[in-house]
């Protein structure tokens, strides 16, 4: 019998320098180690992709917005300032909410772009999944959607690529009529059957105006205002409780603080408002509680036995969203 020979791999280019590209998982890892890249160098890149980062709209001017379109406004817009201006061709950038068919941007017959805040993501950075389709969309073909995709663990962030001078000032929408620039007529079947399908699906929303990124909503039962709020969970938490058990934490006669959101490292507290409240109606008494709440986090007093019972009810009415 033939003696079999040593059987020797071949050779594989190996990465002395620099850093190790992105490749299949079960692919040979370019480094030359042997190993699949799954087991190899992809491990540190899976970490770094699926790591939460908290807050990922921090830095970000209005902040306390973004968080509120991404998790509880159903239809609104805002206008994009891009650091450096806009590139040749694209007139426009505009951040939605919701994009028909759920497509991560869209890149329209005019050439602007509209990025899709509510969809899905692999990574634990928001932001930075954002800025990777921001730029796929800003290349695209006019007319084309932008297809999701899995986001490599380096990469710009939308951090990096705002211009945070500019400001973010939402336009919340009755309905995502905003999708079809001429007519509803003139959309696709498959894009008119969505906008059908989110419109009926919409709860009525409104963005007070005397103070910043509070919510009102209306449902069936009862209505709501969702008030995304930027200080400090913990100290932000005292301060409820300090006017929970002074009486002041409602915003008026039949109206209750009846707990909160978690939603990307802020907290969004929550009240129950009686059916015939309108947004109109929340904006005095939601400034008069601004005033209340900035004494109260300004106390640094620590809390008495009754105020901190009344901060165990609140904690425990906590719901996180992300």
């Amino acid at each position: 019998m033939a003696k079999k020979r040593p059987q020797t791999k071949a050779a594989r280019p190996q990465v002395t320098n620099g850093e190790v590209p992105v490749v299949g998982a079960r692919e040979p890892c370019p480094c030359g180690s042997g190993r699949r890249y799954k087991a190899c160098h992809g491990r540190a890149a899976a970490h770094a992709v699926t790591e939460l980062v908290q807050r990922p709209f921090g830095g970000l001017a209005g902040e306390c917005d973004w968080v509120a379109l991404r998790e509880l406004v159903p239809a609104a817009t805002a206008t994009l300032t891009l650091k450096g201006g806009l590139p040749e061709g694209v007139p426009s950038v505009t951040l939605a909410t919701v994009l028909p068919m759920a497509w991560p941007a869209l890149r329209r017959d005019d050439g602007s772009v509209l990025l899709g805040l509510q969809n899905d993501t692999s990574s634990g950075d928001l932001s930075r999944h954002l800025a990777d389709t921001l730029q796929r969309a800003l290349a695209a073909e006019p007319g084309t959607p932008v297809a999701a995709q899995r986001v490599a663990a380096e990469g710009p962030r939308l951090q990096d690529l705002l211009d945070e001078s500019a400001g973010f000032e939402p336009t919340v929408h009755s309905g995502f009529e905003f999708w079809v620039p001429d007519s509803a007529e003139s959309a696709s079947p498959e894009v008119a059957a969505s906008l059908e399908r989110a419109n009926a699906a919409a709860i009525p929303t409104v963005k007070l105006t005397g103070v910043d990124a509070a919510y009102w909503c209306e449902t069936p039962e009862k209505n709501h205002l969702r008030w995304v709020m930027p200080h400090p969970e913990e100290q932000l938490l005292d301060a409820l409780a300090r006017l929970h058990t002074a009486g002041t934490s409602s915003l008026g006669d039949d109206t209750r603080l009846v707990g909160s959101f978690r939603a990307h490292g802020l907290m969004v507290p929550v009240w129950d408002l009686p059916s015939g409240m309108s947004a109109e109606e929340c904006e005095k008494p939601a400034a008069e509680f601004a005033e209340r709440l900035t004494k109260a986090l300004a106390t640094d007093a620590p809390l008495t036995a009754e105020e901190r019972r009344s901060r165990g009810g609140l904690t425990n009415r906590q719901v996180t969203l992300s």
